[in-house]
Order: structure tokens, then C-alpha cells, then sequence
């Protein structure tokens, strides 16, 4: 996969040339590419003057972060005690029968990422489902083809 780099400059400069602008600069580029491609990770180090390990170390230990592409639209299913209890199991598989995926994976055509999440901390609308970054309360399996279309 190759991808257009011409707005990397663009993104680090917004920011401070240090180690503190780390996480803003690596936010950014997730939003731009909806991953982090290495290339970014190699300009980033050098442009912030933080050595490349510290820039792989923070890549990967924030669950917001991806080294992998993902999809256009990321659809992740709360699958905590409330709202497992409540049938958020049921909407993965309805989910994942839909796009033809497992939950941690990406379609073929990067449309869509199905990701699971232990907890989003909103037990009083489970089962909920986010795409992107809204989010959806009171999901009935029923709602699986709206959940696509959203976000």
C-alpha cells in the first residue's frame, strides 16, 4: 500500500519540535492515513528528535493507535458485563456476518474496521456501539445495516 506523505510536513509543523508533541503529531496522523505507517513513525522521530524505540513504544501501547491499516469507518462493540448481558455478543456476530470479518480485522476494500472494547463506561445505554466516534445506546440486532451506514 502506498500512500501520499506530501501532508506529513504539514502535521508534525503544527506542533512543537520535542518529545511533549509526540502523542498530538501521532493523533494527527492516525486521522490523516487512519493508521500510523512506518514511514511516519521514522519522519516523526527525526522531526521531534525522539529516538525511534520511544516513538514504537508509544505507537503501541495506546489501544487509539494502530500500526495496521484500518478501515474508513471503525465500528467497535462494547463487550463488557452489561453489555454482553444485554446482547452485544449477538451484534458482533450480526456484524461480522455482514462485512464477512472478525472482530480485529479490516475489509478487504479498508471500508470498515470491527474492533471489540471491554468497557466504554456507558452501562446505562448498553449494549452500545461506536462508529468512529459517536456513539450508539440501546443497539438491537436489528440495527446492524444502520450501524454500517453511520459514522
Amino acid at each position: 500500500m502506498t500512500h501520499d506523505f506530501s501532508k506529513l510536513p504539514q502535521i508534525i509543523d503544527r506542533y512543537p519540535k520535542n518529545s511533549e508533541s509526540l502523542i498530538a503529531v501521532l493523533q494527527d496522523i492516525q486521522k490523516e492515513y487512519h493508521y500510523l505507517p512506518i514511514e511516519t513513525l521514522k519522519e516523526t522521530a527525526k522531526a521531534l528528535d525522539v529516538p525511534l524505540s520511544k516513538v514504537f513504544s508509544v505507537s503501541t501501547f495506546y489501544n487509539a493507535f494502530s500500526l495496521y491499516p484500518r478501515g474508513e469507518k471503525v465500528i467497535r462493540i462494547c463487550v463488557g458485563t452489561t453489555c454482553h448481558i444485554r446482547g452485544a455478543k449477538v451484534i458482533q456476530q450480526q456484524l461480522e456476518d455482514r462485512l464477512k470479518i472478525k472482530a480485529g480485522q479490516t475489509t478487504p476494500d479498508l471500508k470498515y474496521t470491527l474492533e471489540v472494547v471491554n468497557c466504554v463506561g456507558a452501562c446505562a445505554m448498553a449494549p452500545v456501539v461506536i462508529v468512529n466516534d459517536k456513539y450508539y445506546g440501546s443497539v438491537k440486532v436489528s440495527d446492524s445495516k444502520k450501524l454500517m451506514r453511520r459514522g
